[in-house]
């Protein structure tokens, strides 16, 4: 039973968030010989003033 988290930075619409499970749960299908139905995706979306690269908070790169 295949567990992926997928953390992003800011907001995503519903149609983004079904295309990257469906090429996610595509992969473990595909790859690892894994059904569909055995495939847990969680999607954290992370506030860009809750995220740092290169000691800057993302929100203060726009």
């Amino acid at each position: 039973m295949p567990y992926v988290n997928v953390k992003v930075a800011g907001k995503l619409t519903k149609e983004q968030k079904q295309k990257i499970v469906e090429g996610i749960t595509k992969v473990l299908q595909d790859v690892a010989n894994k059904p569909p139905e055995a495939i847990y995706i969680v999607i954290d979306e992370v506030e860009r003033e809750n995220w740092a690269k290169g000691g800057k908070l993302l929100s203060d790169k726009d």
